[in-house]
């Protein structure tokens, strides 16, 4: 939705560069996908419209801001997935909570499988690329916000000891390519082992194969954190950001590494459950008239 609040005389340059804005948030939504500030921000980057530096990012954020003040950009086109509002449901009868049940109803579509599943970002600001394929496969996915702190990673543990010895139990972890990010990979194997749960881990994203394949911006690596020194030996003075890569990209990483994991047949045939389920919910939504002038007799 765009709605202008304001009136901004923008230069010739900023009117161009809010114009490629609006071309890549159109793009990805017919792909399915929104944006945060960072992700459009590399895009821009990747194709060589603004610079990979702090203060290039700083006047993209106040472009936007005022484009959207202006009514050139759509308000809902780029997410801030880190503040949102909370509420209850309603419902304005109870024939709709159950059109609602229908829509929700949900089997444990990996109930019947070998392995059991979970695939952990490093960055809150991705969760809404990472829940997309995730919600569809059926996977529970976790925000680590970078280090995962003790009490969820106890959690995590107690969480995935109940599977032990019923299932494999696989983590799927993406996350920045610096040195910190990489570590944080190491980090989570070496708790939950500490916590007694033995996992099948694998970080699929970002590696460097993945950086030579698809190229995204780099960023000087930090020589303030502590595991620089052993980074820059191992890849040199540049680092980059799993925000870099393009959203389709990111679900077809975790798409594949999940579907390896997973019978597919039995997946449908799950699937093919529930949607019977739910038209036995749709039913009874659309008979409720008549379930309820019954009931009141």
């Amino acid at each position: 939705m765009k709605i202008c609040y304001r009136e901004i005389k923008f230069r010739a340059e900023s009117l161009r560069l809010i114009q490629e804005v609006n071309a890549i948030i159109i793009e990805y939504q017919q792909m399915g996908y929104s944006l945060t500030l960072r992700q459009v921000y590399y895009q821009l980057v990747s194709r060589d419209i603004i610079p990979n530096n702090e203060r290039s990012y700083k006047n993209l954020g106040s472009l936007i801001s005022d484009g959207r003040m202006s009514g050139l950009i759509d308000w809902d086109a780029i997410e801030d997935r880190t503040r949102n509002l909370r509420k209850n449901s309603h419902w304005n009868s109870p024939g709709s909570i159950i059109h609602s049940a229908a829509h929700s109803f949900a089997y444990d579509k990996w109930g019947d499988q070998d392995n059991y599943v979970e695939v952990w970002v490093e960055k809150d600001a991705l969760v809404g690329i990472v829940g997309q394929v995730c919600e569809e496969m059926d996977i529970p996915y976790f925000s680590c916000r970078g280090y995962v702190s003790q009490s969820e990673m106890w959690a995590a543990a107690q969480r995935l000891e109940d599977f032990a010895g019923q299932k494999n139990i696989h983590i799927i972890h993406l996350g920045d390519h610096d040195p910190s990010g990489r570590d944080m990979s190491r980090d989570i194997c070496d708790r939950l082992e500490l916590f007694g749960v033995m996992v099948e881990f694998e970080r699929i994203a970002l590696n460097y194969n993945q950086i030579e394949e698809y190229s995204p911006p780099p960023n000087p690596t930090k020589l303030t954190d502590s595991r620089a020194t052993g980074y820059i030996k191992d890849f040199g003075h540049e680092c980059w950001e799993l925000d870099a890569l393009r959203p389709d990209v990111i679900d077809g990483l975790i798409r594949d590494a999940v579907t390896d994991l997973c019978d597919l047949d039995l997946l449908q045939a799950a699937r093919d459950r529930e949607e019977s389920a739910k038209d036995t919910l749709r039913a009874v939504a659309r008979d409720w008239a008549t379930i309820e002038s019954n009931y009141a007799d």
